[in-house]
């Protein structure tokens, strides 16, 4: 019965992981300000720029500057 309730549990978790990564592409005025600026001059060197952003990963940056930056051709 405890592997049951353990399963149940992992199914619990992930559905929470999923709803904190949404949330997390919500950045704040300060996050954005910071990301135009460290973009103006290192450019797409999203590493550098999400090691100025505690709790941030490249492909966060990324996929958020992607979002809503992006021209499209």
């Amino acid at each position: 019965m405890a592997d049951l309730d353990h399963s149940s549990e992992d199914t619990s978790v992930d559905s929470r992981e999923e709803n904190s990564q949404d949330s997390k592409l919500e950045f704040s005025e300060d996050e954005e300000t910071l990301i135009i600026r460290m973009y103006n001059l290192v450019g797409e060197r999203w590493s550098l720029i999400a090691g100025r952003i505690p709790g941030r990963t490249a492909e966060e940056i990324e996929k958020y500057w992607t979002s809503r930056y992006s021209t499209s051709e």
